[in-house]
C-alpha cells in the first residue's frame, strides 16, 4: 500500500488540536503556521497504508498566554 509524508497544521482549539490544513511542500506549511495568529503546530507526519506511522513535532506558535 502506499506510504506518504505531508506537513500538517494544526490549531488548538479548546483543549484539543484541531488539522487545519496539510501539505506536501514544508515552505507552504512553515509560511501557514507563521501567519496564524492563534496557537498552532507544525507537524511531519508519516502514513503507511492510511495510517500515521511517525509523527514529529517540528514547531510550536502562537498565543502562551490568555488575552486579557
Amino acid at each position: 500500500m502506499p506510504r506518504w509524508e505531508q506537513y500538517e497544521v494544526r490549531a488548538l482549539n479548546g483543549e484539543r488540536w484541531e488539522c487545519i490544513a496539510t501539505f506536501k511542500d514544508f515552505d507552504v506549511a512553515s509560511a501557514l503556521a507563521r501567519s496564524r495568529t492563534d496557537r498552532v503546530r507544525l507537524i511531519h507526519a508519516v502514513y503507511d497504508d492510511g495510517k500515521r506511522v511517525e509523527e514529529d513535532l517540528l514547531a510550536e506558535l502562537g498565543a502562551t498566554r490568555p488575552h486579557p
